[in-house]
C-alpha cells in the first residue's frame, strides 16, 4: 500500500469538538481509516484516558498499529463487531464517545490496487478487507440480471440499472469482466449520452457495488443500537456520512430513540410502564454540514452531513 496517498479528513475539528472530550475519558473511533481522527483524540486525552479503535481495512490496522501509546489499541474488525469489542475490553456502558466516519475512505479511494475508482485502472476488487468476502469482478460474474439491477437500483439510485445489469451479464459471457475501466467502459455504452455529463456515468453503479459487497448498509443497522449499551449516560455519539442512504439510517435512528413513544387512548398500561416509555434514550445535540471553504479544499466533503446525539441518563 500506497501510504503517501492524501487523505483529508472531513470536518475534522467539528467531529472532535463535538465529543467534549474529558482528558481521562474512554473514547471509540470505529472507522479508523487513516488516523486522523484517533491522532486528534489522543492529542485530547490526559494520561489516563483511552481509545479504542477498530477497521475492517488490514491497511488502516497497519498504519494503527504503529502508534505506539499505551492509551490506544486497534483491531482489525468490522465495526459491527463492536459491542464484543468494548465487551472484551469490559468498557460497555463506560464509554464518552464514539465516533463514526462512514463510507470509503479517500485513501482506498486513491489507491487503483483496491478498485474502488472509476476514473483509475486496477482490479475489480472493491472489499474493504481484501482477504474476507466476494470481489465485485466475482459477485458481477456469478449474478444475474435482476440481482444486479437491484443493487444498482437500491443501493446507486441509477436510473438505467436494468439497461446496465444487462450490459454487464452480457459482457461477462463472452469474457469475465476483471478491472475498474472494463467495467467503466460498459456502463458508459449503457448509459444515454445525454445523461453523461453532469456526473460521472459510472458513479452510482460504483457506490452501489461498493456498498453492496461490503454491505456497508446493514454494518451500520447493526451497530447503531449497540452503541447505546457502550456509551455511558451523556455520552456522545458523533456519525459522518456522505450520502442520503448513509444518513436516512442514522437519522431515523436518532429520532426513533429521542422521540417519546405515543399511547392510544384507553389502552391499558400500568404507571411503571408509563415512565418506562417516557423515557428517551437520546437527545440529538446537532446537525453539522461542511463550510464552503472545506468543500473548496476537499471536495469530498461536499455531500457529508455530521449527526451527533448524547445518551441520556
Amino acid at each position: 500500500m500506497n501510504y503517501k496517498l492524501k487523505h483529508i479528513p472531513v470536518m475534522k475539528k467539528e467531529l472532535i469538538d463535538s465529543l467534549q472530550i474529558e482528558k481521562s475519558g474512554i473514547y471509540i473511533d470505529a472507522t479508523f481509516g487513516f488516523g486522523g481522527h484517533s491522532n486528534e483524540i489522543l492529542k485530547r486525552l490526559g494520561k489516563n484516558g483511552k481509545l479504542y479503535s477498530i477497521d475492517r481495512d488490514p491497511n488502516s490496522v497497519r498504519i494503527g498499529n504503529n502508534i505506539q501509546d499505551s492509551r490506544f489499541s486497534i483491531i482489525n474488525e468490522n465495526f459491527s463487531q463492536l459491542f464484543n469489542y468494548a465487551k472484551n475490553k469490559k468498557i460497555i456502558g463506560k464509554v464518552n464517545g464514539i465516533i463514526f466516519d462512514l463510507g470509503v475512505s479517500s485513501f482506498q479511494i486513491d489507491d487503483c490496487n483496491r478498485g474502488f475508482s472509476f476514473k483509475n485502472d486496477g482490479p475489480l476488487d472493491m472489499r474493504m478487507n481484501p482477504n474476507c468476502g466476494i470481489s465485485a469482478a466475482d459477485w458481477l460474474f456469478k449474478s444475474n440480471v435482476n440481482e444486479i439491477s437491484s443493487v444498482l437500483k437500491n443501493f446507486g439510485e441509477e436510473r438505467f440499472s436494468k439497461k446496465i445489469a444487462s450490459a454487464i451479464k452480457n459482457n461477462n459471457k463472452i469474457k469475465k469482466i476483471t478491472s475498474t475501466l472494463e467495467l467503466v467502459d460498459i456502463i458508459k455504452k449503457a448509459t444515454p449520452i445525454r445523461n453523461q455529463f453532469k456526473k460521472h456515468p459510472a458513479r452510482r453503479s460504483f457506490q452501489a457495488i461498493r456498498i453492496y459487497i461490503n454491505q456497508e448498509l446493514e454494518e451500520i443497522k447493526k451497530v447503531l443500537e449497540d452503541t447505546l449499551k457502550i456509551l455511558k449516560p451523556g455520552g456522545r455519539l458523533s456519525i459522518i456520512s456522505f450520502h442520503s442512504l448513509e444518513d436516512r439510517i442514522v437519522k431515523r435512528f436518532m429520532i426513533k430513540h429521542s422521540t417519546k413513544a405515543i399511547v392510544p387512548y384507553g389502552m391499558a398500561i400500568t404507571e411503571k410502564q408509563i415512565q418506562t416509555l417516557k423515557i428517551c434514550k437520546l437527545k440529538i445535540i446537532d446537525r453539522v454540514l461542511p463550510t464552503q471553504n472545506e468543500i473548496k479544499n476537499n471536495p469530498r466533503a461536499r455531500s457529508s452531513i455530521l449527526r451527533i446525539a448524547e445518551l441520556q441518563g
